[in-house]
């Protein structure tokens, strides 16, 4: 069934021809099965066409693959790396953080992905929870790991004179060397933390169990119609990566930046008339608020890893026209749903429907399932989830519902869900209540406590620029559009919100960030 399944992608990509069927076996017989096996497929059908392109430098497929396997001999050989080691890696977006993880994949070892805005605290934790054979790291970031307690080998992602990834550690391998096949390593993320501790997750590269999402990514984004794409959200996140490997088989050029800056981003798709970016919301937003005309090449924003407002949608549709999905997923789920144009049409708050091979359950606080329209927390099953669970039913941590015609919603996250005076009240409905407001950027929403009620809501607003917006107005405003409960007893007025790298609330830090320079 799966070697139909499979037939049935190659089909759909146009790779059913004897010769890349050819390719792809010899791909398989080579490698083995990694990460290196889609480059060597890709190599063979596109050798010559440029892949990469970053800040520094660019690759064609032939360059890419042949830089990775000696990186890989050098990797084995001077760092003694294997199947088996553990690698971890701490790199913005660039070639050599691609070069590593084609080539510690090739060796079986397994890879562990650190999010470069970690603090140092919570690196020192890390570093003392794994005893890991290898760090390769930006120069960059050499504060993070000189200050912590890491005394393991390590490498830096690039640099002129010292051993690194970006000049194959400075060692010359014979071409003689071979590398035996070998199966994957795992692969570990991290989920954000920004409600609580994160959480490690690790899955097992299968070329089998991620044909559903494949499939439906490219035909629900027309995929094949674009021969160029701009990723802007980290690798070392899942999405990033499950997008990058997305179009690697596919013969698409892709361009990465080490940091996201509106301006170079809008930029950089305006010269190279990219047609496809993958971003987080408040990514969009930033280039929207910088240069909509830059903007005009894109037939396919692909959004996700945040909560998307119904004034972004707004925005996207009538500057740039219906280009705008909706993507959600988790860490340890991978990809569940996809909202087209057409969806984001008949609700800018839905997340789409589920895609083929997901299981999905709402159930409430005792675990029965709720019926339809009824709130309760989004369990999903399916082959591509998180390796380490112990599970096959993995409780995302998000509570949503479902609607007659199928869609779903998301209401939050559990945590943010407050209960005030016996009434389950979901934050997100009076955020978005407040994002219509025709003066307001942003708005958050938490709980605080509450003598009376328990717990009652206070609002964080971030009006428009020049704005004489106050509280009382925002409420008087507010008062006929939701219910009283859901008013808020406080809302305070604030320049930013504290996001991270990929466009989350960091909840854990929003009243600890309020200080008085942030304050209007």
């Amino acid at each position: 069934m799966k070697v139909f399944r499979l037939l049935y992608v190659l089909y759909h990509i146009k790779c059913l021809s004897p010769i890349a069927v050819c390719y792809l076996i010899n791909s398989f017989l080579k490698c083995g099965v990694n990460l290196m096996t889609l480059l060597n497929f890709a190599e063979k059908r596109y050798s010559h066409q440029v892949f990469l392109v970053d800040d520094k430098e660019s690759f064609t497929y032939k360059e890419l693959l042949s830089s990775s396997m000696k990186l890989a001999i050098a990797l084995k050989e001077k760092m003694g790396i294997d199947k088996g080691s553990k690698v971890a890696i701490l790199c913005k977006n660039h070639a050599s953080l691609m070069k590593s993880i084609f080539a510690v994949s090739r060796l079986g070892a397994d890879l562990y992905f650190i999010n470069t805005e970690i603090s140092k605290i919570k690196f020192n934790e890390l570093i003392h929870q794994h005893p890991f054979h290898l760090l390769i790291y930006d120069f960059e970031l050499s504060s993070i790991v000189s200050q912590s307690d890491y005394k393991d080998p390590k490498v830096f992602s690039y640099h002129n004179e010292l051993p690194a990834i970006n000049n194959h550690l400075l060692y010359e391998h014979h071409e003689s060397n071979k590398l035996p096949r070998t199966s994957s390593g795992k692969v570990v993320l991290h989920t954000s933390g920004t409600t609580g501790k994160p959480k490690e997750i690790a899955h097992k590269p299968s070329l089998f169990n991620y044909l559903n999402p494949f499939i439906v990514f490219i035909q629900k984004l027309e995929i094949l119609k674009y021969d160029r794409a701009y990723v802007a959200t980290p690798i070392y996140h899942g999405y990033g990566m499950a997008i990058m490997l997305l179009f690697i088989p596919l013969g698409k050029q892709v361009f990465i930046r080490g940091n996201f800056d509106a301006q170079d981003a809008c930029t950089v798709i305006k010269e190279h008339h990219i047609k496809v970016v993958t971003v987080v919301p408040t990514m969009l937003q930033r280039m929207l608020d910088t240069n909509k005309e830059d903007l005009r090449s894109l037939r396919c924003i692909a959004s996700g890893g945040a909560r998307l407002t119904s004034n972004l949608v707004e925005d996207t549709f009538n500057s740039l026209g219906n280009v705008l999905y909706n993507l959600y997923g988790t860490t340890e789920s991978g990809l569940n749903f996809i909202a087209t144009p057409e969806d984001l049409i008949y609700s800018p708050a839905t997340v789409g429907r589920k895609i083929p091979g997901v299981d999905l359950k709402v159930l409430d606080s005792h675990l029965c399932e709720v019926k339809q329209g009824n709130v309760g927390l989004i369990c999903i099953k399916n082959e591509w989830s998180m390796w380490n669970r112990n599970t096959s039913w993995i409780q995302t941590g998000d509570i949503g519902y479902v609607d007659e015609n199928g869609f779903y919603y998301l209401c939050g996250r559990i945590d943010d869900m407050i209960i005030s005076g016996g009434v389950n009240i979901y934050p997100i409905e009076v955020e978005q209540m407040l994002m219509k407001h025709p003066s307001i950027i942003d708005a958050i929403v938490i709980g605080i406590e509450d003598e009376q009620f328990g717990q009652r809501l206070k609002a964080f607003v971030i009006p428009i620029e020049g704005s004489e917006l106050t509280e009382h107005e925002i409420l008087h405003w507010l008062r006929s559009k939701v219910s009283r409960y859901q008013l808020p007893k406080e809302i305070e007025l604030v320049n930013q919100l504290p996001y991270n790298s990929l466009g989350k609330l960091d909840r854990k830090q929003l009243n600890k960030t309020m200080n008085a320079k942030n304050r209007i």
